[in-house]
């Protein structure tokens, strides 16, 4: 029986990326100059079949979910901060509230699996698949049931979207580095030490029981990962897996995703896994201070199109980021050509 989310996304156009490829280098400009931006509008223009590629209305949703495996004492902040920090982006206080409020992008919040029950809060949707992840040192995550759950979370934002063209994803919960490190290991096979970084800003004793704690699981259940959603049942979180589940329908909608930091990313290369058709429609917003990080990026062959040093999360540094890509699109739409400008040629 098939999945929702092994159906295949929409495929790039190759002859639409040549003929973008084409109008980037008759563009009034050395061939190449605008570095970066030139590749993001290709891409854009392959993927969305149009020599005008769009990224005009994007919608940002932090999904917040804890984790079972801060038992262990991973974790700078006590389990209560997930669910004080949802209410403080209902509040406005928060850096993903700030930016989506100064950027005019629609923004709401996803209660995946707090462990803690809520109130009523604005813009904040309570989908609770449960309270907070068992401890995966332990035992698995959640049951596939969870699983698929908190996937189809991440599918209904997507589908009750309405006409946008560019998702962000962000993400709350303490704990979820860890989580994120260990899916980092489990998609690249590099040891622990390798993906955990100080997430909220642990001492160098906490790293290295970070470090303990994530080979500890991959022991447990890396020999039992048979698959995508198997890994997200063992180690991953409510929110990762919503994140993955809404990165896959956003594909399958012929939705721009841009990735955010490393917890995302880990969302991300665990979406790809399940549906590898969903690669093109992912770009990587920038290169967090997490070490783990750049080597998911080199795993997903991905540029990231910032490096700010963040390690905030929240879905910041795509918000970031989104600017960027719409510069990227217009230039390729509004900029003149030699011939219409009457301005010379170079040698190219």
């Amino acid at each position: 029986m098939s999945h929702w989310y092994e159906e295949a996304a929409p495929e790039a156009d190759e002859e639409m990326r040549a003929a973008a490829i084409a109008r980037q280098n008759s563009l009034t400009k050395p061939r190449g100059a605008l570095g970066r931006l030139e590749d993001v509008a290709v891409q854009m223009s392959a993927i969305q079949r149009t020599l005008e590629p769009h990224a005009n209305k994007a919608l940002i949703a932090v999904f917040a979910g804890d984790h079972g495996v801060t038992t262990e004492d991973v974790s700078a902040y006590p389990q209560t901060v997930t669910s004080e920090m949802v209410r403080n982006f209902a509040n406005g206080g928060a850096a993903i509230s700030v930016l989506a409020k100064a950027m005019g992008i629609d923004f709401t919040v996803v209660n995946v699996g707090t462990v803690y029950a809520l109130e009523d809060l604005p813009n904040v949707q309570d989908l609770r698949v449960g309270a907070g992840t068992q401890n995966m040192c332990v035992t698995e995550a959640m049951t596939l049931e969870q699983c698929e759950e908190a996937l189809a979370v991440g599918r209904g934002i997507i589908d009750q979207a309405g006409d946008i063209d560019v998702f962000i994803g962000g993400e709350m919960g303490i704990g979820n580095s860890t989580a994120a490190a260990a899916l980092a290991v489990a998609h690249t096979r590099l040891s622990a030490t390798a993906m955990v970084g100080r997430g909220t800003g642990i001492s160098d004793q906490v790293l290295a029981k970070k470090a303990a704690v994530v080979t500890r699981a991959m022991s447990r259940h890396l020999p039992h990962m048979k698959n995508g959603v198997e890994v997200l049942r063992r180690i991953g979180g409510y929110e990762i897996n919503a994140l993955a589940g809404a990165y896959i329908r956003a594909a399958q909608r012929g939705i721009v995703v841009l990735v955010d930091g490393y917890i995302c990313t880990a969302a991300a290369i665990s979406a790809v896994k399940i549906n590898p058709s969903i690669r093109p429609w992912l770009f990587f917003s920038h290169c967090s201070a997490e070490p783990g990080h750049s080597r998911l990026l080199n795993k997903l062959e991905a540029e990231p199109l910032l490096q700010l040093d963040m390690r905030l999360g929240e879905g910041t540094g795509a918000a970031l980021a989104l600017p960027i890509m719409q510069a990227a699109c217009r230039l390729q739409i509004e900029m003149a050509s030699f011939e219409q400008a009457g301005v010379s040629r170079g040698n190219d």
